[in-house]
């Protein structure tokens, strides 16, 4: 199972859920599971935002090495399940690859959650704060993501 996760610029929300999702598969022991990010206005070769290294460091993990990469067709073939930060990217992903499966990561929040289907919001320029909350509506949306992952039958149950 191949995820890529798209944002603008590849420096904050996509690298954030890439590492969020990867951490995850692991923590569930699922085998087989790839984990990659792009923006659709990437300029290739930009580092993490300093934020959001910080904030991916507080919990263990590395955003240090991460390199932007622009979206690409090549890109969208490789993947399996594709998900946009917000509603703007899965239409860029749409005119690239009509046929790709896409998402918006706000659809895997919790039903009632004030931003589910609103996309998430891009943190870049704000502080440590923004960062953190950036983070805490990834992680929540990535559970449900992991979970309709399994109900697709997509992946195997963790342990």
């Amino acid at each position: 199972m191949k995820l890529l996760f798209v944002c603008t610029g590849n420096t904050c929300r996509s690298p954030m859920a890439e590492v969020i999702a990867r951490a995850a598969a692991e923590a569930c022991d699922l085998p087989g599971v790839s984990c990659g990010s792009a923006g659709t206005f990437a300029f290739p070769g930009n580092p993490a935002s300093g934020p959001g290294v910080a904030v991916a460091a507080a919990r263990g993990l590395d955003l240090a090495g991460h390199r932007s990469r622009e979206l690409s067709l090549e890109l969208l073939e490789w993947a399996d399940v594709i998900v946009g930060m917000e509603a703007s990217h899965a239409e860029a992903v749409a005119r690239w690859a009509p046929d790709a499966s896409v998402r918006v990561m706000t659809d895997f929040l919790p039903p009632g959650h004030g931003r589910a289907g609103g996309g998430v919001p891009d943190p870049y320029g704000g502080d440590l704060e923004t960062y953190e909350a950036t983070w805490a509506l990834l992680a929540c949306a990535m559970r449900g993501f992991f979970d309709w992952l399994r109900d697709a039958e997509q992946v195997p149950d963790g342990p």
